[in-house]
């Protein structure tokens, strides 16, 4: 069965879960500006899916490479093509009916063609103030060489010419400074109308004011971008440290092989061939015709102008009735596990956990791993704060987080500069768990208290993802969690674990253990039932015990946000699997793990989405949940996730998303459902001792 199963190539899936993305940007339910921030986010997805993905499948047709679980590289690179295209040419049309809509609502992006005479004024104004000394054309028709183009910068290729001898022309390229300046520039509003003009056209404006000198008085601009391989080599230098190699590669990524070249469709062939031909660049060189703009990923910062009845309503994390306020955190996880839900509930818990210990006398140290944290981070404050209390700090940071290198290295240096103990990973293993574990003196013992979570130490992405953290002082859980630490330390050191799920090491042999009981069950006629919301399914292994579980009679439900490479209801294989997806406001990020296990239920948080990398190349931790009260907070999650027939996707084969039809059935949407089921929770349980 395993050989003829069927499956969704993941490239071909990760395409399909950007469409649902774009899905929302054309949704007319989505509040409109809240529609060009996912036109942003399809944008930037977009972007990496060529730096990491693309680049692989050309990194292997290269190299002759051919790998059964991931296809003939050229047919897969050409049916990416293909849906990239398509997918391009919805979202162009996405825009600019949202152009239109916001028109509708006085709200206009003008070029440098619409602009009246006092907008023309000011931007003439702003041009020369703020934007001309930023500037440095490259004139390419004298230069041998063409210019080095950065990666995920947008330039203009200028072509002008002299409108009585229109045969003497020339080219040149300007790189638009979008860091240095705003993407989108407001205008002065007038009579209630709010005008935008992008830098690309305050440019195109002062076009004749940059070539003054020469003898053209005909310009045009056309926007272009080039997308670079984003892996890179770490050196097998010796006399290097892992910092100085990362730090290396990182500089290094910015001159990778182009992956992708993105221009404007209405560029003329002969430009477009001479920026092709100077680059040694063909046809085949996923090229993708664009509209007039690109790196459209600005759009998740466009002004909001103060119109906040075209955003989604923000909402206040919700205080955890469990943590009363001017309490010790410790003692309250002392009495009861805790169950976090963000960003329904308040990350400042987790802030606090960290900055109580940093205080607490009674603390002495504190573990934790970092893989991506915010840009100014609570969570390192708080570490080093914690050492200048005295405390010793040990912090796992995976300098190897793909585009978080440099600023994990940084943190790197600041803590270690505090005296905490930097372990750097482990030697072929990205570290991805989360996990963060205090030690603490009471009555003469070291007690352990823990914090396992979905998602990363991070409280910006807080805000907007969906994840889940738990707080123990279970003995058994955080003897095991010292365990996963002391590996981290002494990578020699491994351990058996009885209750947490650890990759590379019993995770993927414990999940089929839980899935072979489940067949065991259905085919003595009883009750069996897995229940997986993953971020995403592609590990095959894992594929084929989920297809052989659903051929004994196990009832699977899967809620995958992103790739699913499983086909569900396909005869003899799947019949017995429904597989959705949801797209929101909140990225849906936890991982949880559902078994039926006889009655038992065996329920598991992870960090670990069902991939070969996760289960095998990282370290990642599934911890089980104990408390009666938390497995019910995680069946009414889960019952609210299935429920949802407002941003529901079915994944089928065809991969066309199509949302699960309501049935007659009340509109439900989780992500809000579930804020008022939590708000409810917490006001009957505020203040109420326990």
């Amino acid at each position: 069965m395993k050989r003829n199963m069927p499956l969704i190539n993941r490239e071909i899936s990760w395409l399909s879960f950007n469409h649902r993305v774009l899905q929302e940007a054309e949704c007319p339910d989505v509040p409109l500006l809240e529609r060009l921030k996912f036109l942003g986010i399809f944008s930037n997805n977009l972007d990496e899916f060529y730096r990491v993905r693309v680049a692989t499948h050309q990194r292997m047709l290269e190299a002759g490479i051919r790998n059964k679980k991931i296809g003939d590289p050229e047919k897969t690179l050409k049916e990416i093509q293909k849906r990239v295209v398509q997918l391009r040419a919805r979202f162009d049309i996405v825009f600019n009916k949202t152009l239109q809509d916001l028109r509708a609502h006085n709200i206009f992006i003008l070029n440098e063609t619409q602009l009246n005479d006092a907008q023309m004024a000011f931007v003439s104004r702003f041009f020369h103030e703020e934007v001309r000394p930023r500037l440095v054309p490259i004139m390419l028709s004298t230069h041998s060489d063409f210019p080095y183009l950065k990666n995920q910068v947008i330039y203009l290729a200028i072509h002008m010419w002299h409108s009585a001898a229109r045969q003497n022309e020339a080219y040149a390229l300007i790189e638009i400074p979008t860091e240095l300046l705003p993407r989108f520039v407001s205008l002065p509003s007038e009579n209630g109308r709010h005008a935008i003009i992008m830098l690309d056209d305050v440019i195109r404006v002062g076009l004749p004011d940059i070539f003054a000198i020469l003898s053209y008085d005909r310009f045009a601009a056309y926007t272009i971008k080039m997308t670079r391989d984003a892996e890179f080599d770490i050196s097998e230098d010796v006399t290097k440290s892992f910092y100085e190699k990362i730090a290396r590669s990182i500089k290094q990524r910015e001159k990778g092989k182009v992956v992708r070249f993105v221009y404007d469709r209405e560029m003329p062939q002969k430009l477009l061939d001479f920026i092709l031909e100077r680059n040694n660049m063909t046809a085949m060189d996923n090229l993708i015709s664009g509209g007039r703009y690109h790196n459209a990923r600005d759009f998740i910062s466009f002004p909001d102008m103060g119109m906040k009845h075209l955003l989604y309503p923000k909402i206040t994390p919700l205080p955890h009735p469990h943590i009363p306020a001017h309490t010790s955190i410790f003692a309250n996880i002392r009495q009861k596990d805790i169950l976090l839900c963000f960003p329904y509930q308040s990350y400042n818990h987790v802030i606090d956990f960290l900055r109580e210990a940093a205080i607490d006398p009674r603390v002495s140290h504190i573990h934790i791993t970092l893989y991506r944290v915010a840009r100014f981070s609570s969570v390192i404050n708080a570490l080093i704060n914690a050492r200048r209390n005295g405390k010793q700090v040990t912090a796992v940071i995976e300098l190897q987080a793909r585009f978080d290198e440099a600023a994990n290295i940084n943190w790197t240096r600041q803590l270690a500069d505090e005296g905490a103990h930097i372990i750097d990973g482990v030697p072929g293993l990205k570290v991805h768990a989360k996990l963060c574990q205090i030690t603490r003196r009471e009555n003469n013992k070291d007690v352990l208290y823990s914090y396992i979570s979905t998602g990363n130490f991070n409280e910006s992405t807080a805000r907007i993802y969906s994840d889940h953290g738990l707080f123990t002082a279970q003995k058994a859980l955080n003897k095991e969690i010292r365990k996963v630490f002391e590996f981290l330390e002494s990578n020699y050191k491994t351990a058996r674990y009885n209750h947490l799920l650890v990759s590379p090491f019993y995770m993927r042999k414990r999940l089929i253990k839980l899935i072979r009981f489940e067949m065991e069950e259905a085919r003595a006629g009883r009750r069996a039932m897995i229940i997986l919301k993953l971020n995403n399914l592609v590990d095959q292994d894992m594929i084929h015990w989920l297809y052989k579980a659903s051929r004994a009679g196990v009832t699977i439900r899967l809620m995958i946000r992103g790739i699913c490479s499983l086909v569900p209801g396909q005869a003899g294989f799947s019949e017995n699997i429904e597989a959705f997806s949801i797209v929101d406001k909140y990225l849906e990020h936890s991982r949880v793990l559902y078994f039926y296990g006889g009655g038992a239920e065996h329920i598991y948080l992870s960090s670990a989405d069902w991939m070969i990398r996760n289960l095998d190349n990282r370290i990642e931790v599934a911890v089980p949940l104990y408390d009666p009260d938390i497995k019910q907070e995680i069946m009414s999650y889960l019952d609210s996730q299935f429920r949802d027939n407002q941003k529901t996707r079915l994944l089928t084969e065809q991969d066309k998303n199509p949302y699960k039809e309501t049935g007659g059935a009340t509109p439900y949407r989780t992500q809000e459902a579930y804020y008022s089921y939590l708000k409810k929770w917490s006001e009957e349980r505020g203040g109420r001792s326990r």
